[in-house]
């Protein structure tokens, strides 16, 4: 039955894996946290997406999010509302495209320089304890709260992926578990991009290559929010 269990386990790894490696909503929204703030404001939007997943793992357990994807019309108004929320996001990056203002650089200790939700004056308190930190992890965990595919993915997908469990367990157990390896792979793989952008941090500072960014995270936003929008339930 272990041999079993772990032989499931590393195959649906395996589909997770991909799964999270195609670009979607949760990559553009950290792309446009890491650019305008630096590192650290990165990481903080990964860890609210991370709680975002643990939310949907919970709802699932619970039954709530069968019964949101089974009904269309609480579907239609989280994905109206996910999608409203892109847009707003990506509205916001365009405007700050507009704007020729200077970044300082995130030096990885919790102190970053525009933040584009902390109150719009394009300055972050540089205390590490400003409302770029809270703004940064709400920012990720709304946008992926928001997006109601999680929801039918955990109620359709992942339940089919559950790898068997030992006789005496919880049957919850196997889905409980593939959503942590979800949650990880996701940390793991936002997380090492963060990293890989925050090495460009200077290049991003440049006034024209930060106004191109923005135009052009700002567009992608607004294109999920669209097809969000727009896609069949």
């Amino acid at each position: 039955m272990l041999v079993r269990m772990l032989a499931h386990l590393l195959t649906a790894t395996g589909l997770l894996a991909l799964l999270t490696l195609v670009p979607g909503p949760d990559m553009a929204v950290v792309t446009r946290r890491a650019v305008a703030a630096g590192r650290a404001d990165g990481l903080r939007t990964v860890a609210g997406i991370a709680c975002g997943l643990l939310v949907w793992g919970a709802l699932t357990a619970a039954g709530l999010a069968a019964l949101l994807a089974a009904s269309a019309e609480v579907y239609l108004a989280v994905k109206l509302a996910g999608a409203a929320y892109l847009v707003f996001l990506g509205v916001q990056s365009l405007r700050r495209a507009g704007r020729d203002t200077g970044v300082r650089i995130d030096d990885g200790a919790g102190t970053s320089g525009d933040s584009p939700d902390a109150g719009g004056n394009g300055n972050a308190s540089g205390n590490g304890n400003g409302s770029s930190n809270g703004g940064a992890w709400r920012t990720g965990l709304v946008a992926n709260l928001l997006n109601p595919k999680i929801a039918v993915f955990y109620t359709g997908l992942l339940p089919t992926l559950a790898p068997p469990v030992p006789p005496g367990l919880p049957p919850a157990t196997g889905m409980g578990l593939l959503v942590l390896v979800h949650v990880l792979l996701t940390l793991l793989w936002l997380g090492s991009y963060v990293y890989v952008l925050s090495r460009a941090q200077r290049l991003f500072t440049r006034p024209r290559v930060r106004r191109a960014l923005d135009r052009l995270t700002g567009i992608v936003l607004i294109a999920f929010g669209v097809r969000v929008a727009t896609a069949a339930s």
